[in-house]
This record gives C-alpha cells, structure tokens and sequence, in this order.
C-alpha cells in the first residue's frame, strides 16, 4: 500500500477527518494482519535456521507450538473493530507469493542459500509492513489531535459523534 501525502487536518471537514480516519483505520488492519502473517512465517523459518545451526534431527515441535501460540494469542489490546477475512488481501496475498515461491512449504528440504534467501524476503516484507504502519499511526494521530481539538473547543458537537455510532 502506498501511502498518499495527507491534507492539512485542520483543512478538512468535521466528516472528511472522520472519513479519512476510518479509511486509514480499515487499511490498518490489512497491514497488521499481513504484518502479523509475516512474523510468524518468519518465527518459523529462523525456528528451522536455528535448529539446522544445532544439528539436531528433531523435529520443531515444540518450537511450532511456541511460534503458534505467541503469535495467535500474544500482542498489545487493540480497541474492538469488526474484524473480516483479510486473506485475499493483496498484502496476503504478495506475502503468499514469497513464501511459496521462497519453499517456506517445504522448509527441511531448502538449502542454507535457499532458507537465508527466504528469511530476507520476508524479514524485507515485514519490515516494509512496519514502516507503512508507522506513517499511518502518524497520520492517524494527526486526525485525531484535530478531532479532538474540535471537541475540546466546541468547534464539533460530541452529540453528532454519539448519533453516527
């Protein structure tokens, strides 16, 4: 997702902000399921790096159970927003396409090459996913100091707020 140069929040009409605010808010959480998706990809490919570097013959397990759980249970409380199948999200989907074409399918039979080749792109991947969610929180925390604003000084009526939700 390319992320467009914002107008002036203090430009915009009281719905403009809370439009824009909303649209930023849904492409948000394409990015953090895609970025979420690629952590844990990238959790188990330096799972099989680590246990190649150990020169076991075990199987990882234990280690699938850890990766699974941090990332299906762990990180920060998000306030409630209606969630939705992002699968077939472009996102998703690019990072499908790397995965598959890098084997993350058939990890024990890649090469060390191969393996560190598929560990870059998705560590390039999430690490683009990471940037693109920080200008967006910059973004987001521009309409909403402006929001806020207009609240505070009673340039915007907080009984339109509680009417539209």
């Amino acid at each position: 997702m390319t992320i467009i140069e914002m107008p002036d929040p203090t430009e915009m009409s009281l719905s403009e902000l809370r439009g824009l605010r909303q649209e930023l808010q849904h492409e948000d959480d394409a990015v953090s399921y895609a970025r979420r998706v690629a952590q844990a990809r990238l959790d188990l490919v330096k799972s099989e790096a680590a246990r190649r570097s150990e020169e076991s013959d075990s199987e990882p397990t234990d280690e699938l159970r850890t990766v699974l759980a941090q990332h299906l249970t762990g990180g920060p409380a998000r306030p409630p927003r209606p969630t939705e199948d992002l699968s077939d999200h472009p996102l998703a989907v690019e990072l499908d396409a790397i995965c598959s074409d890098g084997g993350l399918g058939h990890l024990k039979s890649l090469d060390d090459a191969e393996l560190a080749a598929l560990t870059a792109a998705i560590a390039a991947f999430e690490s683009r996913m990471s940037s693109d969610r920080r200008a967006r929180f910059d973004r987001l925390d521009a309409l909403s100091a402006e929001l806020v604003r207009r609240y505070r000084d009673g340039e915007a009526d907080v009984e339109t707020l509680l009417a539209q939700d």
